[in-house]
């Protein structure tokens, strides 16, 4: 399985920006799919998380109410718009995918699969 992840970039504090993350290679129908985040000095956080059967997501308290995330099953692509910004969501943003477990976990380490990350900066 091959993730690339796109759409990060540089964005003044309660803009938006919409990341995606193209998964390629084989998938099941107990995928879920994860977005997390790091910031300099800082651990990876869960932000988001989908199943690819049914779409039902789960999102970090930090970011609930202003992102959302979607899935396109034909696509293999997940998509988390990002909304109202602010500061402290600066950090390289990855996607990765769980093939196995067939539930959203915040856990990183269960996530066996990830993309190359693609930074998010939010301006004050």
């Amino acid at each position: 399985v091959q993730l690339q992840a796109s759409g990060g970039g540089l964005v003044q504090a309660g803009g938006s920006l919409r990341l995606s993350c193209a998964a390629s290679g084989r998938t099941f129908s107990r995928s879920v799919m994860g977005w997390f985040r790091q910031a300099p000095g800082k651990e990876r956080e869960f932000v988001a998380g989908i199943m690819w059967n049914d779409g039902s997501g789960r999102f970090a308290d930090s970011v609930k109410g202003r992102f959302t995330i979607s899935r396109d099953n034909d696509r293999n692509t997940v998509v988390l718009q990002m909304n109202n910004l602010k500061p402290e969501d600066t950090a390289v943003y990855y996607c990765a995918v769980d093939l196995w477990t067939g539930l959203i976990r915040e856990n990183p380490r269960v996530y066996t699969y990830w993309g190359q990350g693609t930074l998010v900066t939010v301006s004050s």
